[in-house]
């Protein structure tokens, strides 16, 4: 299997946060044709104290635009919304904010956490209000400045460092929150491309993904494009419109890589299989017919008529071999040039041995 294309695997940015505006930037960045779509998680490094609590209420991106001002904001809502102790949120556990959202493709130039009133830390069992006036106007701005490619699935994790995003304010008593974040992100998905034969049959392309259908139509090139397939092993079924003569097929053990294009390659659909009947009339024996298909015996018994259906048998021209069962004094017939057409069942009529 083919691997076209590889990309970075996994970008970072670190970024320190304060309340004060950043210097002014007005230029936009490029644009890329297509969509995307992101997932945020938030979780916290450890920090010495009982509890830390914010309340987030949205998630905000600004694609494609890498000025500061507020316009050109957009929400990734409804979010995963609420209060989180970010204490709890530590050794590798995370909290979903946001869920494979479609954003344009392009430069994701910032992401803006928006949060509420209801910030606290506990300190010896004390709890103090954390003071964010600025945050709580306007969020806390996170600059990427990454890219996102079509068609692919990103996930970024916003990652309090708590230690030093509290700050108790000398005599005042008061104990701000200045965020000090790790924002990092990743592939989050694959994509699966090939190209259906013949290229004049509609088909669709299709994986399970978490007891979920992902498809795709083929274009009137017979090229698809499964998008958001996760990291995995996956058997890529292909079905033809209905009427088509075709019959669907299966391609397994597809590998996904995050960040990558997987390639099958062309896909052959294979003919609608056909069938082949008769009727043997001699009374009372009970016969059975035989075909060779690539390399495999198919065989059928007659019923209480005398009848036999071979089914399952791809089109083309086959030997027919019609026996009577063991102890009668009949010869096997041989029938030959049997005609298969796709989709139909050939019916060699009466037949006496």
């Amino acid at each position: 299997m083919k691997i076209l294309k590889t990309s970075f695997l996994l970008f970072s940015a670190i970024i320190f946060f304060t309340l004060s505006n950043c210097s002014s930037d007005s230029s936009s960045g490029s644009t890329v044709e297509g969509t995307s779509f992101i997932s945020v998680r938030l979780s916290d490094e450890p920090g010495d104290f009982d509890n830390v609590f914010i309340d987030v209420q949205d998630v905000m991106v600004k694609v494609n635009d890498d000025s500061e001002s507020d316009s050109g904001w957009q929400s990734l809502g409804p979010i995963n919304a609420g209060v989180y102790d970010l204490l709890e949120l530590t050794g590798g556990i995370s909290v979903l904010l946001v869920d494979n959202f479609e954003v344009p493709s392009g430069m994701l130039n910032q992401i803006r956490l928006v949060l509420g009133e209801d910030n606290s830390v506990v300190i010896d069992g004390e709890t103090h209000e954390l003071q964010t006036p600025s945050a709580q106007q306007s969020g806390l701005k996170i600059k990427v400045n990454e890219t996102l490619d079509p068609n692919f699935t990103y996930e970024f994790l916003l990652d309090f460092t708590v230690d030093e995003s509290i700050v108790i304010a000398g005599n005042s008593g008061n104990i701000n929150l200045k965020p000090v974040i790790y924002a990092s992100a990743e592939y989050a998905s694959g994509i699966i491309e090939g190209m259906v034969s013949p290229s004049n049959i509609q088909a669709v392309a299709s994986v399970e993904v978490d007891g979920n259908i992902i498809s795709a139509y083929t274009n009137e090139e017979g090229i698809f494009n499964l998008n958001g397939i996760p990291e995995g092993t996956y058997d890529v079924t292909i079905t033809p419109a209905e009427g088509s003569g075709y019959t669907y097929t299966i391609v397994e053990g597809v590998e996904v890589v995050n960040g990558q294009y997987t390639d099958i390659g062309v896909v052959n659909l294979p003919l609608m299989p056909g069938a082949i009947t008769g009727t043997v009339l001699n009374e009372g024996l009970l016969s059975t017919a035989s075909v060779m298909v690539e390399g495999e015996m198919v065989s059928a018994t007659t019923n209480e008529l005398g009848v036999f259906l071979l089914e399952e048998i791809p089109a083309g021209v086959y030997t027919v071999y019609v026996a009577p069962e063991e102890g009668s004094s009949l010869e096997a017939s041989e029938f030959v040039e049997v005609e298969v057409i796709s989709g139909e069942t050939t019916n060699m009529g009466d037949i006496m041995l």
